[in-house]
């Protein structure tokens, strides 16, 4: 399953919230920095999901707030 995300590094709140176009949106507390929002997003995923950190990867946005997520099931 692919997940369309928009990140919001630096955040004080931190959340996971389904937009009406479709689009999650995952605010973290870790900058954007050497993976560190990254490595929240996927931590976030993990939880909200309950399935395996290893089951998720970043197809296209590593360096992007918009990002695409590979998430196998």
């Amino acid at each position: 399953m692919k997940l369309t995300v928009h990140v919001k590094p630096n955040s004080k709140k931190v959340f996971f919230r389904k937009e009406e176009d479709g689009v999650l949106t995952i605010a973290v507390r870790e900058p954007a920095l050497e993976g560190k929002a990254n490595e929240a997003v996927i931590e976030s995923i993990s939880k909200e999901m309950k399935i395996p950190k290893s089951k998720i990867r970043i197809l296209s946005g590593e360096k992007n707030k918009k990002k695409i997520i590979e998430v196998d099931l």
